[in-house]
């Protein structure tokens, strides 16, 4: 398995090179065939996963939970990079041969980086290479949220490094308190290795993991966009290409949960489970709250999309705070039914913006006419972000209020439940104006899709929520088994 980790490591990073070296008309091509192979890879790492935990040289580390968001990324970035080759095909068709290459190079490089990054992320097996991981991830993000080149791109690339700098910064912090921890039981050569700090977390001293756990959830809750530390994500949304605002949303924020998550092992080892889960419910209330009130009176597709992702990182924080097995199986398959979903959101979106040439809800108007595909597509991905039957957030965030019965925690779950059901309203009511009111007959336009590449995945992300919702494959049953175990599940 050595040698498919260091491919998932190797093929994407190589992809951004030839693609910033090579001719840009080769980029797309480049792109997708490293997406799929991306996924493939990961797909090949679940057996192994579900088994035993993936050590080697003490730097690389793939155990079942990082693999749950291994498959996350991996997915969203194979249907990203393929949707791409027709996104990229309508970007400013009025500009010249060399602005046109010059914007695909940048653009394709950016996004294999950035790809590249997040599927490190998990795969790091220490505190201090996983900070490094996730802090690329900011890098490129930025690069790419300005890479239209725009006042509002600027202005939304700029606020989103500031306020994430200042979470990372809060992250390292949280990393340098849980190393002082480690190194009080495991000497003063400890190198920050997740799987001796899980293992001896009984041992460490509480106050620096009650410190670092709390720094982590600011810091990393920063990039995951918990309230308060939320405030980049909807700007950024919204300027970001389409592709980029996919990966941000379903991809991006998954794996600064994870580094979440490995924190709440220790903290949870450590502390008992009572002051990560009061934490980690209080965020995720708090975010689920402002997601419910923003939803409504949205004007921009995306920024609305946006919104609805803080709610179902709201989501992932009470699942986890909720601590019953069925409730954290449920949060582990909310990570991949959210990647789907969210992304065929944003792709779907990134549809509309193309055909109409606008991201103004009020100028989205008669989709179900003009989009014979992406119309009803984008209809079935926000019935699946608001947890309609038989999609797979259905499952999850049944499994999620169902573990908070378990746990007694009955008033979160009611919370819960009436604030999923607000959100739900917010984003149906935006969808109906958009797909079933009529166009002005003065801007009635051509019945049909811009680009097969936009449509096709969106159909497999259709398909992996109907497989998540009805019948998941059984060695992901087991490697979600395996994550709960790990992550410490009681009743």
């Amino acid at each position: 398995m050595i040698a498919v980790i260091l491919a998932l490591l190797i093929v994407p990073l190589a992809a951004a090179i030839a693609c910033a070296v090579l001719p840009a008309k080769l980029a797309p091509a480049i792109t997708a065939v490293s997406g799929v192979a991306c996924f493939a890879l990961v797909l090949a790492l679940i057996p192994a996963a579900g088994h035993r935990d993936l050590n080697y040289l003490s730097y690389l580390r793939v155990d079942a939970l990082s693999e749950i968001f291994l498959l996350a990324t991996g997915f969203l970035y194979g249907a990203v990079t393929v949707y791409s080759v027709g996104y990229t095909k309508h970007h400013d068709l009025d500009q010249d041969q060399y602005h046109r290459d010059r914007y695909a190079r940048r653009f394709y490089a950016g996004l294999n980086l950035f790809g590249w990054a997040m599927l490190a992320a998990p795969i790091m097996g220490s505190l201090a290479l996983l900070w490094i991981a996730v802090e690329i991830t900011t890098i490129v993000s930025a690069l790419l949220v300005a890479i239209e080149d725009t006042d509002g791109a600027a202005e939304a690339a700029w606020k989103y490094v500031l306020i994430a700098s200042a979470g990372l910064g809060l992250a390292l912090l949280a990393t340098v308190f849980a190393y002082f921890a480690g190194s009080q039981v495991l000497g003063e050569h400890y190198n920050l290795a997740i799987s001796p700090l899980i293992a001896t977390a009984a041992h460490l001293p509480h106050t620096p993991v009650r410190l670092a756990f709390m720094l982590a959830v600011l810091g990393y809750g920063t990039k995951v966009g918990l309230f308060p530390v939320h405030t980049w994500l909807p700007d950024a949304h919204s300027e970001a290409p389409t592709p980029v605002s996919a990966l941000l949303s379903g991809a991006l924020l998954a794996t600064s949960f994870y580094a979440i998550l490995r924190f709440y092992q220790v903290a949870s080892g450590n502390l008992g489970s009572g002051f990560p889960r009061d934490t980690l419910l209080a965020f995720g209330v708090a975010s689920l709250l402002l997601a419910a009130l923003y939803v409504f009176g949205q004007r921009d597709i995306k920024r609305l999309l946006a919104y609805s992702s803080v709610e179902h990182m709201g989501i992932l924080a009470i699942g986890v705070s909720f601590g019953a097995p069925v409730a954290l199986a449920g949060v582990l398959l909310h990570v991949l039914a959210h990647a789907a979903a969210k992304g065929n959101a944003f792709m779907g979106a990134g549809v509309f913006t193309v055909k109409f040439g606008s991201k103004q809800i009020s100028a989205l108007r008669g989709g179900l006419d003009v989009l014979p595909w992406s119309g009803p597509l984008f209809l079935i991905a926000v019935f699946a972000l608001s947890a309609m039957p038989p999609s797979g957030i259905f499952r999850s965030e049944f499994q999620i209020v169902y573990g908070g019965l378990d746990s007694r925690n009955y008033a979160a779950a009611a919370v819960l439940v009436v604030l999923i059901t607000v959100v739900f309203f917010g984003l149906t009511a935006s969808a109906t104006r958009m797909l079933f009111t009529p166009a002005p007959a003065q801007r009635a336009l051509a019945r049909g899709e811009p680009s097969a590449w936009m449509v096709v995945p969106v159909v497999a992300g259709v398909a992996v929520l109907l497989i998540l919702g009805l019948h998941p494959p059984g060695e992901l049953t087991g490697l979600i088994a395996r994550a709960v175990t790990q992550l410490g599940a009681t009743r």
